[in-house]
């Protein structure tokens, strides 16, 4: 991990306040990590708001928690441009319950315009329950004009 106040470090600090600013995720108790170049891990807890009617995790928030995570993995190389998910690619399987749920995120390839990452959702029991691939490209968003883009 590279010391506090270099470049990276802060780059990666002030994604994290950019996860935790989102509106999205005042619907998901959840937590960002970076924890190095290209690799993001999310901590999740999970519980009957997030069900489907037959009383299992829905969809949605397979791909909100497997989309962040590689998105995360990916725009921590990247520290001038918003990130956008040009497509992404999930295979669920195990049903998921309440409690915690780890998104891990990896970069795979690319760092120009476009950004491969994968990401997989283990479980409480430490059981992969999903995994996915997105692809990311540049958006014309400059980090630095985002709010919630701050270190420290």
């Amino acid at each position: 991990m590279p010391p506090p106040d270099s470049g990276e470090a802060a780059h990666f600090r002030a994604l994290e306040s950019l996860y935790a600013s989102a509106p999205i995720n005042r619907l998901f108790e959840s937590r960002l990590e970076i924890v190095a170049a290209g690799i993001a891990r999310i901590h999740f807890v999970l519980d009957e708001r997030h069900f489907h009617a037959a009383g299992a995790v829905h969809g949605t928030s397979y791909f909100k928690m497997l989309d962040d995570a590689a998105f995360y993995a990916a725009n921590s190389l990247v520290t001038d441009r918003f990130l956008l998910t040009t497509a992404f690619n999930l295979l669920f399987t195990r049903p998921l319950g309440p409690g915690p749920v780890i998104a891990e995120g990896r970069w795979i390839s690319g760092k120009r315009r476009v950004l491969v990452a994968d990401a997989r959702l283990i479980d409480a029991e430490e059981e992969e329950a999903a995994r996915g691939t997105g692809t990311f490209m540049r958006s014309q968003i400059a980090l630095s004009g985002l709010p919630g883009y701050r270190a420290g």
